[in-house]
């Protein structure tokens, strides 16, 4: 069995392991450790659980998603109730700022707009709306507010590094004012990740180029 058969049962694994997909309608390919999902899901939810699922997936350096949201008839909603219903999630969350966000439905596509000062506050609106019924895709533009003491971002985005399990001496970090570039290689996806992760973290980010090769 060759390298990419292997990584490919292996992800197939992993999606019928996650309770979270329904995974007969998902077809995967592999090319030297691209990993290619296609098919369809019937939320918006299960398309970002499959994505999160192969990319955990030892071996997997790339990940092209193909995939496309078919809502069941039952399930799906007009433009005004979904944007109504992601208004109030996002004012129920106390971890997004009150009215920073923009919200915008297009025949069951949300975009967000607006401004926030932390990436996390970012992150958690768009995970607001993941789950909403009807949604059946998330743009998420959503801008970081510059911070007028961001001088000092690649260093202390190091020492962070240096305090966590990876390996600092493999991945380099640049950056100019708000905006990091991350270079360098990592051991798995998920390594890849927690250095982006780490690289948000710092205040006053207000960009990520993850450029960190998986070998």
């Amino acid at each position: 069995m060759t390298p990419d058969s292997q990584l490919q049962e292996a992800v197939l694994a992993e999606l019928s392991w996650e309770p979270s997909v329904v995974a007969a309608h998902i077809g995967v390919t592999a090319n030297q450790g691209v990993v290619t999902l296609s098919g369809q899901v019937g939320t918006f939810a299960q398309k970002r659980a499959a994505e999160s699922a192969a990319s955990r997936v030892k071996g997997v350096k790339a990940l092209a998603e193909e995939l496309e949201v078919n809502l069941p008839f039952e399930m799906k909603r007009d433009d005004g109730d979904i944007a109504l219903a992601a208004i109030d999630r996002l004012a129920w969350d106390t971890s997004v700022p009150r009215d920073s966000v923009v919200v915008k439905a297009d025949n069951g596509w949300i975009t967000l707009t607006g401004e926030v000062d932390w990436h996390f506050q970012k992150d958690a609106a768009e995970q607001d709306i993941r789950h909403l019924m009807g949604v059946v895709g998330l743009s998420n533009q959503i801008t970081i507010r510059a911070q007028v003491n961001a001088v000092d971002i690649g260093n202390e985005i190091t020492r962070a590094l240096h305090r966590s399990w990876l390996d600092p001496k493999t991945i380099t970090v640049r950056a100019q004012g708000g905006d990091v570039k991350l270079t360098g290689t990592a051991h798995s996806w998920h390594e890849r990740q927690i250095a982006g992760d780490t690289a948000w973290s710092a205040r006053g980010t207000t960009d990520v180029e993850n450029d960190i090769i998986i070998v």
